[in-house]
């Protein structure tokens, strides 16, 4: 597949790295020359200076021939024009397209992006993105990662485990065994930095971040297992009154109407923006540093503090103080990558990254044929994938112990006839059940040409 990748920064390196590990045709185009220099550098792609929405530059990317158009830069505009000229000129087959600004999102002007005005496939919106991800991790309590799968029957979930965790040194085989009720796939596990897809005579450690899959109703007894009984918070403070922020505090009105929330804003005219767009959330103009904003919020009865300000310096010391002055739970975005693997040692639970967020939903809409979905997973650990067998599928009719899977790969879980089933190494699998596994990035591309038949892939 040849794609062209518009904009070299966080979001459109970690695409080209999915899409590079997988043998695709890659070109990619950034305004920034040391942007240029650092990707080509570092990865086999084609890299090109130069304005992604101007139609020579796009030319000399070879968009004439280009099966796809990711346009992620900084600029929303460029973004569209992007693709628009990929479609007008060149007839780009797929256009995908990175749009911040919430004016272009409202619902009135839907027609915007119709085939017959900005012809704009898939619109990604960081901000709404986020807000989705942070909310639904809001209804696990103890998870740091929630990703919906089968529409809503499985979920792929990821706790870190502490040092009281009861599954500790305990062999994945004999899960099943102390747990027989429990209809659980342990299928990626990260310890130091390092992820892994665990074999059964495997181990959990204190500090190891679990990865498993298991049917969305089971998932308060499977945490309770390891460990996490905390109930889902009622009282939340968010750390900032932005679009994030305020997309979250419509979703808890809407959808959660037991919940209270509050707003701590810097921005005075944010903050009154925030204050009329919203019911039932009380919205507080003030720095969210400041003892005294953080009392007034009442932040010693927070059971959750979510902090999502465009700063990152202030999400994590925000929340750190919050957690001091008694706020059960952090939540923190952080855009920096190298902040990540630092702030979950300095007590914030859950660690909010908007690029892996947005990398992970425009992987759903690269892979293609049967594949029904795609989520990253740990950054470049692996890839969660949801598939639907055919008749012609290698993993039809057969024990999946002889299936020959990749190395890398682990099957989690099968649908069939809206029923999980937790695999064994003796479950069959049968045409049009879906199927759900876990993939190492390295396995990816094998892992599509062994549903390449039974997916009527390429």
């Amino acid at each position: 597949m040849k794609v062209i990748v518009c904009g070299a920064g966080q979001v459109g390196t970690s695409i080209v790295r999915h899409l590079v590990v997988e043998n695709n045709d890659v070109t990619v185009i950034d305004s920034s020359p040391e942007l240029v220099r650092k990707i080509s550098d570092s990865m086999d792609v084609k890299a090109m200076e130069g304005f992604a929405s101007h139609p020579d530059v796009l030319e000399q990317a070879g968009a004439e021939d280009a099966d796809m158009i990711v346009a992620v830069t900084y600029s929303d505009e460029v973004n569209m024009v992007a693709c628009q000229v990929a479609h007008s000129l060149f007839e780009v087959p797929t256009k995908i397209a990175r749009v911040r600004h919430q004016s272009y999102l409202n619902p009135i002007w839907a027609e915007l992006f119709s085939r017959d005005h900005m012809p704009i496939d898939v619109i990604i919106s960081p901000e709404i993105e986020v807000g989705r991800a942070i909310f639904r991790r809001l209804h696990v309590p103890g998870a740091f990662d929630t990703i919906p799968l089968a529409d809503g029957i499985v979920q792929l979930v990821g706790v870190r485990c502490a040092e009281d965790c009861p599954l500790l040194n305990t062999p994945l085989r004999q899960l099943t065994e102390l747990f027989p009720d429990l209809h659980i796939t342990i299928v990626g596990i990260v310890r130091g930095g390092d992820g892994f897809v665990p074999s059964s005579s495997d181990h959990m450690l204190a500090g190891d971040e679990v990865y498993f899959i298991c049917e969305t109703v089971q998932v308060p007894r499977v945490m309770a297992a390891f460990g996490h009984e905390e109930p889902e918070a009622r009282r939340i403070i968010i750390l900032g009154g932005g679009n994030i922020g305020r997309y979250l505090a419509h979703m808890i009105e809407e959808q959660r109407p037991a919940v209270s929330a509050r707003i701590i804003e810097y921005d005075k005219d944010r903050a009154h923006l925030a204050a009329e767009g919203l019911d039932r959330t009380v919205v507080l103009h003030g720095d969210a540093l400041d003892p005294e904003i953080l009392e007034e919020a009442n932040v010693a009865a927070a059971e959750a503090v979510i902090a999502v300000t465009n700063d990152d310096e202030v999400n994590i010391l925000g929340s750190l103080l919050a957690k001091r002055y008694g706020a059960k739970k952090a939540m923190t975005l952080v855009n920096n990558v190298t902040y990540s693997s630092l702030i979950t040692t300095l007590g914030i639970d859950v660690v909010v990254s908007p690029r892996a967020i947005t990398v992970s939903t425009i992987l759903q809409h690269i892979r293609r044929g049967r594949i029904r979905a795609a989520h990253a997973v740990h950054d470049d650990f692996g890839e969660i994938m949801e598939g639907e067998a055919m008749e012609t599928s290698p993993l039809v009719g057969v024990p999946i112990r002889e299936a020959e899977l990749p190395e890398g790969v682990l099957i989690g879980a099968v649908i069939r006839d809206g029923q999980v089933i937790t695999p064994t190494g003796e479950t069959v699998i049968k045409p049009r059940d879906r199927v759900i596994l876990f993939a190492e990035t390295e396995a990816v591309k094998k892992v599509e040409r062994m549903f390449s038949v039974s997916l009527e892939f390429f």
